[in-house]
Parts: C-alpha cells; structure tokens; sequence
C-alpha cells in the first residue's frame, strides 16, 4: 500500500511570494525609470558601435586601396582601424560602468532591496 503526501495550503512558499512582487514590480515607475535609463544607453551606443564596425568590414571589402594607405612603417589604415575596435570596445565597456554606477546601480539596489524584504512598508 503506497501513501501519497499531504498537502498543505495554508501558506504561500517564499518563492511564490518573490515571484509575485516581481511581477507587481515591472508595474512600478521606478523600475521603468531603470530600465529606460539602460536603454537610453545601450541602444544608441550599440548602434553607433555596430555602424563603426560595419565601416570598418564594408571599407576592408569594398574600399582596399584606402584601407592599404601606408601610414607609419607598416601600419596602415586597415591595421590602425581594427585596433580602434579594441579601442573602442573597451572604451564602451568603460562608459558602461561609469554609467552603471552612477545612474543604474543605485536604484536597481533600491528596488532590490525592496523586492527582497517585501516591499516598503518591512
């Protein structure tokens, strides 16, 4: 003979609880606020990164004879513009975490905090 577990319910598991502030919380204008700060950023400097990338890869196929111009030694356009992605990469992720901790990190832990203790009133 074979039991089967009891059931309970008569309290939510904490997890449920989360889960249910966490969704009231995308409701919340200073979670909106977050995330339009983070795409007021990301979405114009991915654009501008993709589009520099792209000239860099549309000029190495279509504009040789530029991209070959000697410029010191054996360094020519072609090499100074692949390193400027490095450059530019870092540069990026630089800018990012300045804007991070700046304008994002101290209201994502706001908002955090309160997901975490239950809201605003604990």
């Amino acid at each position: 003979m074979t039991t089967q577990p009891a059931t309970t319910e008569a309290s939510e598991p904490p997890e449920d609880d989360l889960r249910t502030r966490s969704v009231a919380m995308h409701e919340d204008p200073r979670f909106l606020e977050l995330r339009s700060r983070l795409l007021r950023f990301v979405v114009p400097m991915t654009i501008a990164f993709l589009a520099w990338y792209l000239l860099y890869v549309v000029m190495s196929a279509y504009a040789r004879g530029v991209m070959s111009t000697q410029l010191v030694g054996n360094f020519n356009l072609a090499l100074v513009f692949g390193l400027l992605q490095f450059v530019s990469t870092f540069g990026i992720a630089i800018a990012y975490s300045r804007f991070a901790n700046r304008r994002f990190d101290p209201l994502a832990d706001e908002l955090r905090e309160e997901l975490e203790n239950g809201g605003r009133d604990r």
